[in-house]
């Protein structure tokens, strides 16, 4: 890995993650749909272009009032509603094929909305460091106030690159289903881009790369994650006492140092163990450890695979 390479860029070099554009919404008020718990390792994802939408997502206490240009993920999968806000009976919808996306529409006369909605799809094992360190929901809002002179700029990247979206889904354009997806996946990089970067990025991972005491950690075990780290090592590059920087990190991650460096390394083995030229030791080695039985045991605890399992499997699919 690059020295000096920004820690997002670092952490998408390790989990990978692929765009789907599956919808786009053209309704009038009435309108209102459900969707269930997501499959393993898939995040759904909405952007309003236009109008207004009411998100209710199972688990939040209170709901998210979206408005044009917002964009919500949810990381863990959750069932949610998303309506007009109205309580009305919705009108019926009816779903037209293009030759590159589907439209669900309806005929109500209400206040239009015209969204986007798909999904992320992260490989296993990543999607544990994407589930454990995001929040439930992750709402990224198009105008931002008080923000940052680098938010505000990403802010208006994040702009560009929906109205790129839209254009690509107004027809069905030659490469539009190409275009669609490869958009669809940096939407996710700029979105956590955005967030992390926010005067309000909320607690997990996004926090953590957002405290200027506590990033200094962070950083280290993504750039060096073979290193052999210590508490007290991680605490000095925070200029922090161990208990103390034990304390804030657990508040604001929402896990422990070494959960977050044990997670990483399991990611950075599971890619490396795809490759049949490198031994079970070796993978071992490669992330810090230098008790195969130790890594045997903590790759299994992370990923419900042996290390052999894993690279059966990974053969397998490919």
């Amino acid at each position: 890995m690059r020295e000096n390479m920004d820690w997002l860029s670092q952490l998408l070099g390790i989990i990978t993650v692929t765009g789907e554009l599956e919808i786009r919404c053209a309704y009038g008020a009435p309108w209102r749909i459900s969707y269930g718990q997501s499959a393993e390792r898939e995040i759904p994802f909405h952007v309003v272009l236009s109008g207004t939408a009411t998100l209710e997502s199972h688990g939040e206490l209170s709901s998210q009032q979206l408005g044009p240009g917002d964009i919500v993920l949810l990381p863990h999968g959750s069932a949610h509603v998303l309506h007009d806000g109205s309580g009305a009976a919705p009108s019926p919808a009816h779903v037209r094929e293009t030759a590159n996306f589907v439209i669900s529409e309806n005929s109500g006369s209400g206040e239009q909305l015209d969204m986007l909605c798909g999904r992320f799809i992260v490989e296993a094992p990543h999607d544990r460091i994407i589930g454990q360190y995001l929040p439930r929901t992750l709402l990224v809002r198009s105008k931002e106030s008080g923000a940052y002179a680098n938010t505000a700029s990403a802010i208006d990247q994040l702009t560009s690159l929906v109205h790129l979206m839209r254009l690509e889904s107004q027809e069905s354009k030659l490469g539009g289903f190409a275009m669609l997806n490869a958009l669809s996946s940096a939407l996710f990089t700029l979105t956590l881009r955005v967030a992390s970067e926010s005067s309000q990025a909320p607690t997990g991972l996004l926090a953590l790369a957002g405290h200027p005491r506590l990033f200094p950690a962070m950083s280290a075990m993504l750039q060096e994650p073979a290193k052999q780290w210590t508490l007290p090592m991680l605490a000095q590059l925070c200029n922090m006492s161990r208990t103390t920087f034990m304390r804030h990190f657990e508040t604001v991650l929402g896990r422990s140092a070494t959960d977050l460096l044990a997670d990483i390394r399991m990611s950075i083995a599971a890619n490396a163990l795809r490759n049949p030229s490198l031994g079970t030791e070796a993978v071992a080695e490669l992330v810090g450890y230098q008790s195969i039985a130790a890594f045997r045991r903590i790759f299994t605890q992370r990923t419900g695979n042996t290390p052999g399992e894993w690279r059966r499997n990974a053969r397998q699919v490919a």
